[in-house]
């Protein structure tokens, strides 16, 4: 019998090196397509990424210094939430940052209106007592918002005093599920606020007027009435959002990609020098 084999049973350092190499290569993997796709998003958000742009899969690939497997990973991810679309087939396909369109807009808010409104429904069934605190929080960001209305403020703190006021009622409030619902969905809402957030500052002071009506409604703690608040406020977004796309027009070709420059997009001269 050959002494120097190892036992049965028993791992060589090799094999425990070797098993133990693969943890963090897992972790990694994930790690990068998680970077990659929260990159790739607030891009998309932000509109880094224009409307209607082609997505190149190298080209991102080359920005983050990550393979194109991650990126790859994290478009398909986009892609199902809405964030990135596709045309054409096989090798014909292309990716492109989602164009806003009108009837995208107005689908998105009545969705995120829908889940908002569950939201509020759950916050104004809560004990009076965690009422208070949510209720003194929404009407203290939107006393800051009825002045940022009557200075005709900041855009961009406009945009932040709303996003807050939402969130009071959603996060910390409902259950895991319409969470997680509610985060996958808000984000492409942000997409039309913050591309048009400059022309909606002249509708601010009726915003504010139905976010009275939310804050009401949970201080009450009538459900149906928080519920139907927060749906109106939403319907009335949307369509206030439909006359402003209507006057300032689309954003996003489906054909953008034919004059798609990713050194431009991603800060980059053709020649691969940073700008």
């Amino acid at each position: 019998m050959n002494r120097s084999a190892p036992r049965r049973g028993r791992k060589t350092a090799s094999h425990r090196r070797h098993a133990d190499d693969s943890v963090p290569d897992a972790a990694d993997r994930v790690d990068n397509v998680s970077q990659a796709y929260r990159n790739l998003r607030g891009a998309i958000v932000w509109g880094h990424l224009s409307p209607g742009l082609r997505i190149s899969e190298r080209a991102i690939a080359e920005w983050l210094g990550l393979s194109r497997t991650p990126v790859r990973s994290a478009l398909h991810r986009l892609e199902q939430e809405g964030f990135v679309s596709s045309y054409g087939n096989g090798r014909e396909r292309r990716l492109v940052a989602a164009p806003l369109t009108l009837a995208d807009g107005q689908e998105v808010y009545f969705i995120v209106g829908h889940l908002e409104g569950l939201a509020a429904r759950t916050a104004a069934a809560l004990p009076a007592s965690r009422r208070k605190k949510l209720v003194a929080r929404m009407r203290e960001l939107n006393r800051e918002l009825a002045a940022e209305s009557r200075k005709r403020g900041d855009a961009s703190r406009v945009f932040d005093l709303d996003l807050e006021f939402h969130r009071t009622y959603v996060e910390g409030v409902v259950g895991p599920r319409l969470l997680t619902l509610h985060r996958a969905i808000k984000p492409q809402s942000e997409r039309y606020s913050r591309l048009y957030i400059s022309v909606l500052l002249d509708e601010l002071s009726s915003s504010v007027k139905e976010h009275e009506a939310i804050v009401r409604s949970i201080a009450d703690g009538d459900p149906d009435a928080a519920q139907r608040a927060v749906e109106r406020n939403w319907s009335n977004a949307a369509a206030r959002l439909a006359r402003i796309i209507e006057q300032h027009g689309e954003r996003g070709s489906w054909q953008a990609w034919g004059r798609y420059d990713p050194g431009a997009v991603l800060g980059k001269s053709r020649d691969g020098k940073k700008r």
